[in-house]
């Protein structure tokens, strides 16, 4: 990202939105606002493997693995409105595993672009199975959309909830319900 070129921009949007960008509260905004944006959408300019960094260990047995709570911030498509929330990720090792910090940074990966919680939800999924290799993977986000909050139908306390299963978790109604069980538990 070219942080003065965004900078320039946020400059000349303050004047059509009939501000002075010269006035005092304002004299760096444009400049704190590009460099907002560059940290907001990294997961553009980050690759995935480095990220996971062959953090992908054998492991004797083929457990579920299941991660709550992750908190995730993003950027919706439509409005370029914050939407946050919480992802819970699980898989079914088949004799790999993937180091816990990395699914949370995947999750970050995704979610620092812009976004639509739907895919959001399938980009996390594939990345899982992809680079684990399990027979199964769950992620559900439970996320608020500040462009449904702030502006719209101004819906203060609505939650959007998507969920992306791929293998055991698709095809194994038990396999799903432990998984939404599991993550269920304590669910504030």
């Amino acid at each position: 990202m070219n942080v003065d070129r965004v900078a320039a921009l946020a400059r000349e949007l303050l004047i059509e939105m009939g501000e002075d960008p010269s006035r005092e509260g304002l004299q760096k905004t444009p400049e704190r606002f590009a460099r907002a944006m560059q940290f907001l959408t990294q997961g553009y300019s980050q690759n995935l493997d480095t990220i996971v960094n062959d953090a992908i260990f054998q492991a004797e047995s083929n457990n579920m693995i299941i991660m709550r709570d992750i908190e995730l911030y993003s950027l919706c498509e439509h409005h370029v409105l914050p939407f946050f929330g919480r992802a819970h990720v699980g898989y079914i090792a088949q004799n790999k595993v993937i180091g816990l910090s990395k699914i949370a940074r995947i999750v970050d990966y995704y979610a620092q672009r812009l976004q639509i919680q739907e895919r959001l939800t399938a980009q996390i999924a594939r990345s899982i199975m992809s680079y684990t290799g399990a027979e199964g993977v769950g992620v559900v986000l439970e996320c608020r959309h500040l462009c449904t909050m702030m502006r719209g139908v101004e819906k203060q306390t609505s939650v959007m909830t998507t969920s992306s299963v791929l293998g055991s978790f698709h095809d194994d109604e038990i396999t799903r319900q432990e998984f939404l069980q599991l993550i269920n538990r304590n669910i504030r």
